[in-house]
């Protein structure tokens, strides 16, 4: 799938602010470009490698717009579901459960044959093959009968659901969706995403379907669909027919063309920068349906997507990302024992290297950037010390526009105020160093000074050890 990266498991940082502060480069372009200046940077940082690459053949954006970090909103299976119900599309009937008693009532209503399908609602995918740790229930999807759906809740709701996209820690289920079963006869592939190449929306879609893109383009190269779309336009009658068509449908096929018409009014006007249906499938009556579908929205429109925004789920996120936005900090939290703090995204990127490469792991990416405040520097120390993992804490800082005398003022307050109990490692350089030292030398707080980033590196590692 086109799976939207939110680093929570990788070191790529924040390199730019939000992709709003580039909206005067769309002033100049032409009306596919203003579309794409305003969405689509901001989409690509969220595609799979695969499909950015696709997107990016020639590597005609720059690097630097690339490696933006973004918080483009996910939303659950059964907000997706309802947002494109509202623009025609067919999905599975289901309703959204917060108790074992509502999907005992749901289950009653929706059965067939005395069954449904029980799904757990987390922001992440391999929902079907994971686990939940506390009660041993194996799967987060479950086709079962309308009377164990209740049994089954009880094992799934408040639990940490483990998949192999959430992270070791899990999931919190605080939603269960209960669908109709369905009888599918064929499954297809179907996504709309931004095409830098193209300047505009692109239609990426297969006659097969069920597993990954990645997968189909490698078995079914001749069966991969690439048709860009004339953002003013919207898809023409002809490119309707011609994606129908090469989808494999026989029958109903102005219905097709009507669902596909309603996914694509979906991601315009809602402002998504991802729709992947996987699978779209036909049911036996020849009818196709979205049975199950990923959303992502571009947070430049949160502005007038006011009702879509409110969906956002914070209990999805981790813990420390949502305190530190708050606080405009660019963090990103990873699984080691160092936490680092550093001013600048390439310099926080070269810190986590030269620690990997003395043997220690970095517990976040942390750029406060070249204007932090003594207030922003004291919640950061607090989000890192909140870190149970962290053995140890390395600021890297290098004195641009930040003064180092100005920071090692922050460093002070703050490990004073968060009462900093883990070993601190601190690296100055750049504007006012000597007067940035002797503040730290004079605090009376046991700071371990290093002279450069690969001495700072492996005194924080031994910190840690």
């Amino acid at each position: 799938m086109l799976k939207a990266a939110f680093f929570a498991h990788s070191p790529l940082p924040a390199v730019m602010a939000s992709a709003a502060a580039y909206s005067p480069l769309a002033t100049t372009f032409s009306p596919q470009m203003r579309c794409f200046a305003a969405r689509g940077f901001h989409a690509l940082t969220n595609m799979s490698s695969a499909a950015r690459n696709s997107a990016n053949p020639a590597g005609t954006i720059p690097a630097f717009f690339m490696n933006q970090q973004t918080r483009l909103l996910n939303v659950h299976e059964f907000q997706g579901a309802d947002i494109m119900s509202q623009h025609g599309v067919r999905v599975p009937l289901g309703i959204a459960c917060k108790t074992p008693e509502e999907v005992k009532a749901a289950s009653d209503k929706l059965q067939v044959d005395g069954e449904v399908v029980l799904k757990s609602q987390i922001l992440a995918g391999g929902r079907g093959l994971g686990h939940f740790p506390a009660t041993g229930l194996q799967g987060g999807v479950h086709i079962c009968t309308a009377e164990e759906a209740p049994k089954l809740a009880e094992k799934m709701f408040g639990q940490q659901l483990v998949t192999k996209q959430s992270g070791p820690e899990g999931k919190p289920v605080h939603w269960l969706y209960v669908a109709k079963k369905m009888a599918l006869a064929r499954e297809m592939y179907f996504a709309i995403l931004l095409d830098r190449a193209s300047a505009g929306p692109m239609i990426i879609g297969c006659s097969e379907g069920g597993t990954s893109i990645e997968d189909l383009a490698e078995k079914f190269p001749e069966k991969i669909i690439k048709m860009p779309i004339n953002i003013n336009t919207g898809p023409t009658d002809a490119q309707l027919d011609e994606v129908v068509s090469r989808l494999g449908v026989k029958s109903h096929l102005d219905d097709a063309k009507k669902q596909i018409a309603g996914l694509y009014e979906t991601f315009n006007k809602c402002d998504c920068t991802m729709l992947e249906v996987n699978p779209l499938a036909e049911d036996t009556e020849g009818m196709l349906i979205a049975a199950d579908a990923k959303l992502n929205f571009d947070d430049n429109a949160s502005f007038r997507q006011k009702d879509i925004f409110a969906l956002k789920d914070d209990a999805q996120a981790d813990p420390r990302e949502v305190a530190a936005a708050k606080y405009d900090l660019n963090y990103i939290g990873l699984d080691g024992s160092i936490g680092c703090m550093v001013n600048g995204a390439g310099l926080a990127m070269a810190t986590m290297d030269i620690v990997s490469l003395h043997g220690g792991s970095p517990a976040n990416f942390l750029d406060v950037g070249g204007s932090a405040s003594e207030g922003q520097i004291v919640e950061a120390f607090k989000i890192l010390t909140a870190d149970h993992r962290v053995k140890a804490l390395l600021v890297n800082i290098f004195g641009g526009i930040m003064k180092c005398d100005v920071i090692a003022a922050g460093i002070v307050a703050a490990a004073k105020q968060v009462n900093v109990t883990v070993p601190l490692v601190v690296r100055l350089e750049g504007t006012n160093v000597d007067a940035g030292k002797e503040i730290l030398k004079s605090s009376g707080i046991n700071i371990i000074a290093a002279d450069d980033l690969d001495d700072a590196a492996k005194k924080a590692v031994l910190a840690a050890a």
